[in-house]
């Protein structure tokens, strides 16, 4: 934090999906951010922001593991040092956020190339209700319940 404020770290760090969002949108991340707050936002910008949150976080994370193992096997470090059970933790926490990252990458691209184009997105669909006005000729008038039963037979 710096001067005191926080700020949301999902929001001012990078994501390596971050290209693909302005691509399909047209806009800057930050200018996403600022049209996702809007009362006529897109449920699909909302979701695709949401998502690339989660992925900023988990790359950062991802990252921060990263730097961890290499200055723990850093030349110069003391070899006294080293712990196999905490290379191994780092390894299971590097696991498992790699495929959280994974999975993120996976659903906003889902998402992105899912959407429709740019151009379809703002038309609203008008359906026209249309109604039936036309007589049905007597011949086609619905049967009398019975009409067709068998009779039962008299002993």
């Amino acid at each position: 934090m710096a001067g005191g404020k926080a700020r949301p770290l999902s929001r001012v760090k990078t994501s390596t999906m971050d290209g693909d969002l302005e691509k399909v949108f047209g806009n800057p991340v930050p200018e996403l951010y600022e049209a996702a707050v809007g009362h006529d936002a897109s449920p699909a910008l909302a979701r695709a922001l949401e998502l690339r949150s989660f992925l900023a976080l988990t790359e950062e994370q991802v990252a921060r593991v990263r730097d961890r193992v290499h200055a723990d096997m850093d030349p110069d470090r003391d070899m006294g040092e080293l712990s196999a059970d905490k290379l191994r933790f780092d390894a299971q926490w590097l696991e498992a956020a790699l495929d959280a990252r994974d999975g993120y990458r996976a659903a906003l691209g889902e998402l992105l190339r899912t959407m429709p184009p740019p151009d379809q997105r703002a038309r609203p669909v008008r359906t026209a209700q249309l109604r039936a006005t036309a007589t049905l000729p007597p011949s086609a008038a619905p049967a009398p319940q019975r009409a067709g039963a068998a009779r039962a037979r008299r002993p």
